[in-house]
């Protein structure tokens, strides 16, 4: 394995991948994200993956420099081994967060841990992977190229047992039949899947993806999401925005949702579209007609039901009307936005 501080040429192209693909180059203590070399941090099962206490960020625009506070404290914590959504609406300040945790900016205060641990170390970036919302690929790349390019920076892997595991990516990804065409040939959902396979190269312990799920068709969203729970199932931390919350709705154990720069909900995903149940629908069966009744309490159930069952109805189901995680996501995150 090469050492970059001590080769000029890939130092080189190193400097031009974070321009590219990072959008700034940082000093060699601190690597962008899946670039430092492995290490050999592991963490206690029942220690947070991330925890992110009291973020503060304020950027200066305009021609008065007139400060704009983004991130007004900001506080939430990831589970090891769960999906996490990260949702909110624009100018919510998901982007200030995710380059804040990703060391692309810094934050006026707060504390971003890692693993239990503050700040962004060498073994701390070597276990975790990175998939931006718009990122640059090298069109004269093929795919098995850009794949081997990332794996040799970021793991130890001898070339055999690299390309071995850039074979098995590509397969789960769904691109093993395009591996020897120039990324300029890829789709927009292709550079997305060889994309998130770049960011598991070096078989870190926590993902971050940013939109994910943009720009494929549903076969491509449906594999996309079978690889993102397949990632969880094997022990890591997944932790993703998206604005298509359908796909969340299924995917996310827990949510954090950002409105005006706060966080509005930290928790489970049920627990919250519960929160969020507007009334009780009782479906019955009356003379061969199919009936349903919706009712707002309990009270109102059980003396529906007392008089149906006297009456000879058939009651086929009670259940919750709830709602769709769009659906409380409008009512829980934009309308509080638009009151901060």
């Amino acid at each position: 394995m090469f050492h970059l501080k001590r080769n000029p040429a890939y130092m080189s192209l190193y400097k031009l991948i974070c321009i590219g693909f990072l959008y700034e180059v940082p000093d060699m203590d601190s690597l962008p994200v899946g670039l430092a070399g492995k290490g050999e941090l592991y963490f206690n099962g029942g220690m947070s993956v991330l925890k992110v206490v009291d973020l503060k960020k304020s950027y200066r625009t305009g021609f008065f420099l007139t400060s704009t506070e983004v991130l007004k404290g900001v506080s939430f914590e990831l589970e090891p081994g769960t999906i996490t959504g990260f949702l909110g609406g624009n100018g919510a300040g998901k982007t200030t967060t995710m380059k804040c945790l990703l060391g692309l900016c810094f934050p006026d205060s707060g504390q971003i841990e890692y693993f239990g641990k503050p700040g962004m170390s060498s073994e701390v970036k070597s276990k975790i992977g990175f998939l931006p919302e718009r990122p640059y690929f090298y069109d004269y790349l093929t795919g098995e190229e850009f794949l081997l390019f990332y794996g040799q920076l970021s793991t130890n892997l001898s070339r055999s047992a690299l390309k071995s595991r850039i074979s098995d990516l590509l397969k789960r990804v769904d691109l093993s039949h395009a591996k020897s065409r120039l990324l300029r040939g890829y789709s927009k959902g292709m550079l997305q899947k060889v994309g998130l396979a770049q960011a598991l190269i070096h078989d870190p312990e926590f993902v971050i993806l940013d939109e994910p799920m943009s720009g494929l068709d549903p076969d491509g969203r449906h594999s996309m999401a079978q690889l993102i729970e397949e990632t969880a199932r094997q022990g890591r931390s997944v932790f993703f925005s998206s604005h298509l919350l359908h796909d969340a709705q299924q995917l996310c154990k827990n949510l954090v949702i950002l409105a005006g720069g706060q966080v509005v909900y930290e928790g489970a995903t049920e627990s919250f579209l519960l929160d969020m149940d507007s009334g009780i629908e009782v479906t019955c069966f009356s003379n061969g007609k199919l009936e349903r009744h919706n009712f707002q309490n309990n009270e109102g159930v059980q003396n529906f039901l007392r008089t149906a069952l006297n009456e000879g109805k058939v009651v086929q189901a009670v259940q919750p009307v709830r709602r769709s995680l769009e659906q409380a996501f409008v009512d829980k995150a934009l309308r509080a936005g638009d009151r901060s």
